[in-house]
């Protein structure tokens, strides 16, 4: 079942029997809230994408995608050859290389802020980049109200108990409510889950079903 975005700011209010002026403006927020909950809680491999770049030498910063999140390999062009860097925590490539003047094939990466990677060594040449990474998708309230995303399209009961939750708080509503919300809010996580986890990974002729422990 598809939910636009028009239908699901419906729902909202009507689940939640809330038409007050501040509430209905804070509709947007809802969803985005909520779309970043499911985005945290479960790693589908239809957000990963590729991104090319190239790297400047004498520059221990690369710069990450605007809609980066996580990093899944961060890879260079070496006289053809494709070359991985390792993941690294910030600390120790900022100690691998303590002179960002000290040059050389890098070997390591790291997230240094929002915006940026730092490399160590620093780069001696302008490498050629792929890095693979998880996105963030453009939101659902970025489009018009006849618009869809791919939660919408397929996670549709996710998305809308997200959104519940995060209106709930919002009202402070009934705690007994809040908890059912948050029970099929989970529920949907699980299943999505499900298929990021295990139907996206494997097929069925070579693994067989998928089997979950009965309760």
């Amino acid at each position: 079942m598809t939910m636009t975005y028009g239908e699901l700011k419906t729902a909202i209010q009507d689940y939640t029997e809330n038409d007050e002026t501040s509430f209905v403006n804070n509709l947007p927020l809802f969803i985005r809230l909520a779309e970043e909950r499911i985005l945290k809680n479960v790693q589908l491999n239809l957000f990963q994408k590729n991104q090319g770049g190239t790297m400047t030498s004498g520059n221990q910063y690369l710069g990450a995608p605007s809609d980066f999140l996580a990093p899944f390999s961060l890879s260079i062009d070496v006289s053809g050859a494709t070359e991985f860097l390792l993941f690294k925590d910030l600390d120790f490539v900022q100690t691998y290389t303590p002179d960002p003047t000290t040059t050389g094939q890098p070997k390591y990466y790291a997230q240094f802020d929002v915006d940026n990677f730092i490399l160590a060594p620093t780069p001696d040449a302008n490498y050629t980049v792929d890095i693979h990474y998880l996105y963030r998708p453009a939101s659902l309230t970025a489009g018009a109200d006849s618009g869809t995303s791919w939660l919408s399209d397929n996670a549709e009961i996710t998305l809308l108990y997200a959104s519940l939750v995060e209106a709930y708080i919002y009202m402070k509503g009934d705690p007994n409510l809040m908890q059912m919300y948050n029970q099929r809010f989970a529920e949907g996580i699980a299943r999505l889950k499900n298929l990021g986890e295990a139907q996206e990974t494997m097929d069925e002729y070579r693994y067989g079903p998928i089997r979950t422990q009965r309760t």
